[in-house]
């Protein structure tokens, strides 16, 4: 079982979660038609699609929101000030979870 990370600087049009995404130099990717964003702020609180969660309750939402589909991609933004340990740690719950397509969301960095 492969966890595929993609680098995604997509528009992020759909959330409203404050969150300072760090940037990246990576091709743009299309997205899902109705992608599920997962937000790790600053304060390491979780939000799904702008509605905040907590960690007992992430995965109730997310089967909600999937149906049930573990192949569907979740979308995982992060502030650039959370510390890597708790990335993962996000990244593992999903993974526990039964999600492994995980797409990390940052702001696409222009090149002058």
């Amino acid at each position: 079982m492969l966890l595929i990370i993609f680098m995604v600087a997509a528009p992020l049009a759909t959330v409203d979660t404050p969150v300072d995404l760090p940037a990246s130099t990576a091709q743009p990717q299309p997205r899902d038609a109705e992608p599920v964003f997962l937000s790790v702020q600053a304060d390491l609180s979780l939000s799904v699609n702008d509605v905040p969660v907590g960690t007992d309750g992430l995965n109730a939402t997310l089967e909600r929101l999937t149906a049930g589909d573990h192949e569907q991609r979740i979308y995982l933004r992060a502030d650039q000030s959370v510390p890597y340990g708790e990335l993962m740690q996000t990244m593992n719950a999903l993974r526990a979870a039964g999600y492994r397509r995980i797409a990390l969301v940052g702001v696409e960095q222009r090149s002058e």
